[in-house]
């Protein structure tokens, strides 16, 4: 740990006097083009780049193209078979001996607008979180420096068009005042990474050539939990599955069938409490069998981190935790997260009847060295062993009557964890340039709690794959009223600078 700590130290130490006058450049031009900055978000937040809204995801992926190529860039955009366009942009910097892979998602998670205090793709700019003496400010009336704390509202401002504009600003801070980047630059802005980028793999495959670099800078995710500059070395593995279990074929009234007729919300409350217990301990044997143990730079990373369990836990107002070795310590691990459950009605809807049937909807998050497949595997072995019988379609009156704990499987595709070591020289390039920008060591996680795609990038080109988390972490991501603190823009500016222009190795 201490010669870690030293050796992330002494790097920072010695590129940032160097190199403080050009992120200071940097820095002042931000200030000076505050409400230019936020124009462009505003601009891309408008387009409704969701999956339901494919001709939106196809203005999105034309727009960001144009403004690339009126960077300089050369410019394609790419295709599967089925999904939206993949946006690819390259740079080639005199004399640069790398090459850095910028990547974001320009698609956003799907809406409920009822559940938005405002239109999500109509943003607003408000004084702070939604609470007691919120203000809506007019941004384009009010004259900067704006004030750090306000927060930007709208579908995909944070997850993460806030990355891209990062991105383009940075890109700009540096031609206005004389920087130029020290590697040759690559962009990869992709339109389906809330839905599992079903189709990234196989542009990966067929324009390999285009998109090798040297290495891989994600800007997707939230900061840590104390607002500290943060870079991530990996993600979490995902996979989902959908679990119905069945009951009478219609709807029987308790008093006369109660204590006799199986329950099924009764019978998923049982599923669940089989699979994982009151800690969030998975309970199906093996299932940790294959997962990789955490080095000691990974040990000394999370040791070093800010203690941030009793705000989040004002913040959350719960009083415990699932499990007792703290919050980072707790994402490197497997979990089964109960994302849903349905069974008959409750409140003034409820009848005093057995519910024909429940459902589950379960988010299993994986680490190194599982894999989907042989997570599903252990998963349907238990169930076998705990006496479920699984189908794959509803079931007909002979397997109802046959089977006493019937449940049908819907599993999800999923995809595998990565975690990239933190001691290459790459890495270590990386951080140096993080804490420039910083003016300070940053935050480093050896992995990311949520989960992104970034295995693909690993197995195809075997280079270091690194997060830059910018957006804040109370940002309603995937939720309602996602937003973005303005200091959290304002700081990725910088972060983005420092890895164009600083990264050196």
């Amino acid at each position: 740990m201490r010669g870690i700590a030293a050796t992330v130290l002494s790097i920072g130490l010695v590129c940032a006097p160097a190199r403080a006058a050009d992120l200071a450049k940097v820095e002042s031009y931000r200030a000076q083009h505050e409400a230019a900055i936020i124009g462009q978000l505003d601009e891309l937040v408008r387009l409704k780049s969701v999956a339901a809204s494919p001709e939106g995801l196809a203005a999105t992926a034309a727009r960001l193209a144009n403004l690339l190529k009126a960077r300089g860039f050369d410019v394609s955009l790419l295709h599967a078979e089925k999904g939206p366009p993949v946006v690819l942009g390259s740079y080639k910097s005199p004399g640069a001996k790398h090459t850095a892979m910028f990547y974001a998602h320009y698609d956003g998670q799907p809406v409920t607008p009822s559940q938005w205090s405002s239109d999500p793709f109509s943003p607003l700019m408000r004084s702070g979180m939604l609470g007691d003496g919120l203000q809506t400010i007019d941004w384009k009336k009010t004259k900067p420096p704006f004030n750090p704390e306000w927060r930007f509202f709208g579908r995909g401002a944070a997850d993460d068009k806030s990355s891209i504009v990062a991105f383009l600003t940075a890109w700009d801070a540096l031609k206005a005042t004389g920087g130029k980047p020290s590697v040759n630059i690559k962009v990869l802005w992709e339109g389906e990474e809330e839905s599992g980028s079903p189709h990234l793999e196989q542009v990966l495959k067929n324009h390999s050539d285009l998109m090798r670099a040297d290495l891989w800078l994600i800007g997707d995710g939230p900061v840590h939990q104390s607002r500290s500059p943060t870079l991530y070395f990996g993600a979490r593995g995902s996979l989902s599955l959908e679990a119905t279990i069945y009951g009478p074929l219609r709807a029987l009234h308790d008093g006369h069938y109660g204590n006799w007729a199986p329950n099924p919300a009764a019978m998923a409350a049982e599923l669940i409490a089989q699979l994982r217990d009151s800690e969030g301990r998975i309970l199906v044997p093996g299932f940790g069998d294959d997962v990789r143990p955490l080095t000691d730079a990974e040990r000394a990373a999370i040791a070093r981190l800010p203690k941030v369990e009793g705000s989040l836990s004002r913040e959350f107002g719960i009083g415990r935790s699932e499990g007792k070795e703290g919050l980072t310590a707790s994402t490197m691990r497997p979990a089964l997260n109960i994302r849903g459950l349905r069974s008959g009605q409750v409140g003034s809807e409820a009848a005093n009847a057995i519910p024909v049937d429940a459902s589950v909807s379960i988010d299993f998050r994986l680490v190194p060295d599982q894999t989907p497949p042989k997570v599903r595997t252990k998963t349907e072995a238990f169930l076998k062993a705990k006496g479920w019988t699984l189908v794959t379609e509803a079931p007909d009156l002979a397997t109802r009557l046959a089977h006493p704990r019937i449940i049908h499987l819907k599993w999800g595709g999923g995809y595998p964890a990565l975690r990239s070591d933190m001691t290459t020289p790459a890495a270590k390039a990386v951080i140096a340039a993080a804490g420039a920008a910083a003016g300070k060591p940053v935050t480093i996680l050896p992995m990311m709690g949520a989960s992104v795609p970034i295995y693909l990038f690993d197995d195809r080109f075997k280079v270091p794959v690194i997060g830059l988390p910018i957006t804040n972490h109370d940002n309603n991501q995937h939720a309602a009223n996602e937003n973005l603190r303005l200091r959290n823009l304002w700081d990725a500016v910088g972060l983005y600078a420092a890895m164009m222009s600083n990264l050196s190795w």
